[in-house]
Formats: C-alpha cells, sequence, structure tokens
C-alpha cells in the first residue's frame, strides 16, 4: 500500500505467486514453467515500493489495514531460497550469464499493444517458451507490461501511434524497431497484425532474421469499400507485394480467405502457412450450465463499428418492439486508435435502453459466459475471433455473419446460424429463433466445444506454430 492509501496491486499477487512456483515443482511442470515463475517473482521483489506491505484481504475484497505480519515475509522470503535451491537451472534460466552461453533460438513478437498480446497471443508465447526458445515481447506497454513480465519474457517498450496517418511516425518506430533487432539479434520475428507486419518487415531489410509475418484478418482497410480506403487498398497491396515475397518472410493467417488475398498478392502458397487462431485453454474455458431467468445474448469485442455492433443493438430494437423479453450484455470498449470506433456517447445511449447492459472490459468472460444463453458476433471480417472461440468452448451457441474468420469457428447449423453481414432483420430473426428453441441451443452448444476441442486448443495451437517457427529456422540454417 502505498502512503497515500492506494493499493500497489502487485503485492496482493505476492503470496501466490510463491504458491504457484511450489505448485508447479510439485506438479513437475517444466524448468521454463518454474524459471518464468521464479523469474516473475524475483523481479517483484526487486522492485521499489513505496510505505509498508499488506497481505490480507477482509471479506470486503478490501486490504486489512496493518502491516504484513512478520511470519507472511518470512514464507515468502523463504520460498524464493526454498524454490531456488530446488530448482537452480531454472532459476536461473535468465540471468545475464546464462542468457551469454545459450543456445536457445530467439523470437521476437512485435504487436502494437499489450493487452492484445496478452489477450490473443499468450498461448503460443508459452509454447515457444516450453519449446526452449528465448521469448521477448516488443509492444507499446500500458496495463499489461508486469503479466507479460510475469511469464518469464523480456519485454521491450516501443513507441507505437496506432492509428496515426503522419509518415514521421512511421519512420519513428520504424528506426525504432530495426534498432531493437539489431541490437537484440533475434533469429524470428513474429509479426502480430498487419501494422506490425509493416514496420517489423521494413526494419528487418537487411538483417539476417526470419519474419513470420501473422495477418489477423486483414484490418479495417479491406473492409471498408469507401474510395478513400480503396485507394489505401491498393497502395497497401503494392508495398505487401514487396516486403512479404522477401527470401527470409513468410506469412501466417487464420483462415483460407485470408490465404486467398495473401496469394492474390503473388505469394507462393508454400510461403503461407494457415494456423487457426491462438487457441483456447480448454481446461480453463469449460462448459457451464445456461443461466435462469429470460434469454440473454452477450457480445464481446471492441466496440467498432467493423465489429457489428450497431447492427446488433439495432437487431435488438426490433426484439423489443416484437414483445420478445430478451437481455443483450455488451462487454467491451471502444478503441479510439481504430477509425470505427463507436463514439463514448452512443455507448452510453445504448446503455439508457431497456434489457441492454453495457459492461465496459471484462476480464473473467468463463463468468461471462455463464450468464448468458448465446454469443452473437455480427462482425464484417474477421481472423479467427477469440470471442467466439471461447464462448464455444463454454458451450454456447452462436450467432455470426457469413463473413471469413466467422465461418470458421461458426459452423452453419453445426453450432451456429449464420446470417448477411448488417441486416438486423435477419439477425434478430436468428436470435429469436435460438431464444425460443433450448433443445437446438443444447445441440448447438455441445457441437462447439466439440468443435474448439478437436481443432482450437492452445495445446495444438502451439505445438503447430512451434513445428512452423523450427521449419523456418531450418530453411534458412
Amino acid at each position: 500500500m502505498l502512503a497515500d492509501g492506494r493499493i500497489h496491486d502487485p503485492v496482493a499477487r505476492l503470496w501466490a505467486q510463491a504458491e504457484r512456483i511450489r505448485a508447479y515443482l510439485v506438479r513437475d511442470r517444466s524448468d521454463a514453467d518454474v524459471a518464468a515463475a521464479i523469474k516473475g517473482l524475483r523481479r517483484f521483489l526487486a522492485t521499489p515500493a513505496k510505505g509498508v506491505w499488506f497481505d490480507q484481504l477482509g471479506t470486503d475484497d478490501v486490504f486489512i489495514i496493518e502491516p504484513a505480519r512478520a511470519t507472511s515475509l518470512y514464507h515468502i522470503v523463504g520460498a524464493v531460497a526454498e524454490l531456488s535451491h530446488a530448482g537452480p537451472a531454472a532459476a536461473n534460466l535468465g540471468s545475464p550469464a546464462n542468457k551469454a552461453r545459450a543456445s536457445s533460438p530467439r523470437v521476437i513478437y512485435l504487436v502494437t499493444e499489450d493487452w492484445y498480446f496478452v489477450s490473443h497471443r499468450l498461448p503460443m508465447a508459452r509454447a515457444a517458451r516450453n519449446a526452449g526458445f528465448e521469448v521477448h515481447v516488443a509492444t507499446r506497454v500500458g496495463r499489461h507490461g508486469a503479466a507479460i513480465e510475469a511469464e518469464g519474457f523480456e519485454l521491450h517498450p516501443i513507441s507505437w501511434r496506432r492509428g496515426s496517418l503522419d509518415p514521421r511516425d512511421l519512420v519513428r518506430v520504424v528506426r525504432e524497431v530495426r534498432k531493437l533487432y539489431r541490437e537484440l539479434g533475434p533469429d524470428l520475428a513474429h509479426h502480430v497484425a498487419l501494422p506490425a507486419a509493416l514496420v517489423g518487415s521494413l526494419a528487418a531489410i537487411g538483417l539476417p532474421l526470419v519474419c513470420l509475418n501473422a495477418m489477423t484478418g486483414l484490418g479495417t482497410m479491406f473492409t471498408e469499400d469507401t474510395s478513400k480506403a480503396r485507394v489505401a487498398r491498393a497502395s497497401l497491396r503494392l508495398v505487401l507485394r514487396a516486403l512479404l515475397k522477401r527470401s527470409r518472410a513468410a506469412v501466417l493467417v487464420q483462415n483460407v480467405d485470408d490465404r486467398a488475398v495473401i496469394e492474390g498478392l503473388g505469394l507462393n502458397r508454400d510461403r503461407i502457412s494457415l494456423i487457426p487462431g491462438s487457441g483456447v485453454d480448454v481446461e480453463a474455458m469449460r462448459p457451464v450450465p445456461e443461466p435462469s431467468g429470460p434469454i440473454t445474448v452477450a457480445f464481446v469485442g471492441r466496440l467498432l463499428a467493423s465489429k457489428g455492433i450497431r447492427t446488433l443493438v439495432a437487431a435488438h430494437e426490433l426484439l423489443v418492439q416484437r414483445g420478445r423479453d430478451i437481455r443483450l450484455l455488451i462487454a467491451g470498449l471502444p478503441d479510439p486508435a481504430n477509425p470505427t470506433s463507436i463514439p463514448q456517447q452512443e455507448i452510453e445511449a445504448w446503455a439508457r435502453q431497456p434489457n441492454i447492459k453495457h459492461l465496459g472490459f471484462v476480464e473473467d468472460i468463463g463468468a461471462l459466459w455463464a450468464h448468458a444463453h448465446i454469443a452473437v458476433l455480427p462482425s464484417h471480417r474477421e481472423g479467427l475471433p477469440l470471442s467466439l472461440l471461447e464462448a464455444a468452448a463454454c458451450g454456447r451457441p452462436l450467432v455470426a455473419t457469413d463473413v471469413p474468420g466467422c465461418r470458421d469457428i461458426a459452423r452453419a447449423d453445426l453450432n451456429a446460424l449464420l446470417v448477411p453481414v448488417q441486416d438486423p432483420g435477419a439477425l434478430a430473426d436468428a436470435i429469436d429463433r435460438l431464444g425460443r428453441d433450448p433443445q437446438l441451443r443444447r445441440k448447438f452448444g455441445k457441437a462447439s466445444r466439440e468443435l474448439v476441442e478437436r481443432n482450437f486448443s492452445s495445446q495444438r495451437i502451439g505445438r503447430d506454430v512451434v513445428a512452423l517457427y523450427q521449419r523456418l529456422l531450418a530453411q534458412t540454417a
């Protein structure tokens, strides 16, 4: 706790960190997992913090205002010493001396935002770490930097300005990334999404590293049909064609439609790999019974026009007009750096409508799906939507648009109803149909879970990504 009474958040995780390491050792987790946990705890202990430590929570989830007992601190410090002794090799994996001697391949993830890395790329980064890779993350650091470092990954802050059209910003960030690549010397750079692929590929020109450019949905530039978007799209195709055809470059896509777009740039098919997303932890996200009460549909995602959220609100209005008692939960925040972000005033107006609740950012997605009957995503285009993957893992039926990405997880008449883009009437009909048919919801929900277990588990996706890294490095050795 700080002197002014504010909670210094990482303190609350101190005891849990120590116990997590103990559990890892008892369960014979890999040295890489143990090393990451120990490094995270040591990093916290080495971070100066004002004031005294508190380690107790009351029944109201508020810290009890008394210093941490000496016995608690004793056990925590003892855990560090004991665990370092129990796993000395793992505990010292990150030391400078061992880094100098290490022969582990070095991979760096270049991504615009730290929250996106944590929400969408953490499982594959863990898989790389567990396979012996030294993992680095270069991103704009916001609220999730500590979570990345707690995994044992090396964090490199980058001063991105998402949404900026100023060429000087592009030149500046390319220079920044190039300097990092030259100093760090990664074996492989995994560029996450189109902006990172452009910046990272430019920064890597002339450097001896493999660039894996992950195209996650291709962005609004490929979904908007304005004259400005068409001109930008034509220019972008020329740039991408030049960058992606370099000898050490490869492309990773999440669905067959995006692969066709990349092939249209003139790339050979053997330079393009398809791995569907980052996967879902099927042990953490498990089927839950339907809630009681009125039918509840939920949307999870950034509040962008390109995600179809306006269409969903309009569909809900139609259902209200029909006299249907259906609740709508909206989980997510606007993204001002995106040109299709929904204004805050519009979101507040939605929340004033009957049976609509805006939840903002939701940390516990599993708990959200426990309060919803149906998952809805009327997006204009996706790579592979994590929100639908997680809903399916929780055994929920899906309603989605018949577009690239969505239809890879939302299979028509297997686990989902598909509707056209920007069609509130069709979307309302689909929601209404599932709302009235509990047997169909159960059938779709069961098929959703089976589909995720079979094709989209984080374990399977992580294994496929690591195999791709190894193949690309072997080809350039």
